[in-house]
């Protein structure tokens, strides 16, 4: 017989998982825009791997936690960017941009709210990139909603999921967490939480099911 706690709470990410795929917004973004794929990809993957795997800070870094503006980081990056005729990227409004085609995936929405039905805790465990948030989808949806620029905190640190997990009044081995990102996964794992490696919504409702959040 398990001897796991039972399961009393869902951190979920919001970005790739309560939305539709970063990778199509961005696509999208990259035609509309007439950027250099290719090239923004290159500069891209080296951020990010800094952010995560590296020491120091990056441009990501600050954006996350908020210590470097919106405004600011879309200038660095748009100077780092091309045109496909190698002309300059506009940098104002550069991540409404980026991100204009996310669109909420509705059955990610309503597994949470059939969770918080039976009586779990839920919580928004977010990175911002400057987004606008559908703070309207959230009100009946989360007990708590941590952004990452918000409390000067960013995945994968630790403090940041304690943050979230002192807010719903649960220890992490009675919680779930959600994302996309598997290197935040390993980072909720280390310290207790059960992760779900969101792929898509379908698997990740079907483990919500297994753990007997869902009926």
């Amino acid at each position: 017989m398990s001897t796991e706690p039972a399961v009393k709470a869902v951190i979920t990410d919001w970005g790739g998982v309560l939305t539709s795929p970063l990778g199509d917004a961005i696509e999208a973004w990259l035609a509309a825009d007439r950027i250099d794929a290719e090239h923004y990809k290159n500069v891209m993957r080296a951020w990010v791997k800094q952010a995560y795997n590296g020491s120091g800070n990056n441009p990501i870094h600050g954006l996350e936690d908020g210590s470097l503006a919106t405004e600011d980081f879309e200038r660095l990056l748009a100077a780092e960017l091309l045109t496909v005729d190698g002309g300059p990227v506009e940098a104002a409004g550069l991540i409404s941009r980026m991100f204009g085609a996310f669109a909420p995936v509705v059955p990610m929405y309503d597994a949470l709210r059939a969770v918080r039905a039976t009586g779990a805790r839920t919580a928004l465990l977010s990175n911002s990139w400057g987004n606008e948030y559908p703070r309207d989808l959230f009100a009946d949806l989360f007990d708590a909603v941590v952004i990452s620029c918000e409390v000067g905190m960013r995945k994968p640190d630790e403090r940041i999921f304690r943050h979230a997990l002192d807010l719903l009044g649960v220890e992490a081995a009675a919680c779930v967490f959600i994302d996309d990102i598997e290197h935040n996964i390993r980072a909720a794992e280390d310290l207790g939480l059960r992760g779900i490696l969101h792929t898509d919504p379908d698997t990740t409702i079907t483990e919500l099911r297994e753990l007997g959040l869902l009926p």
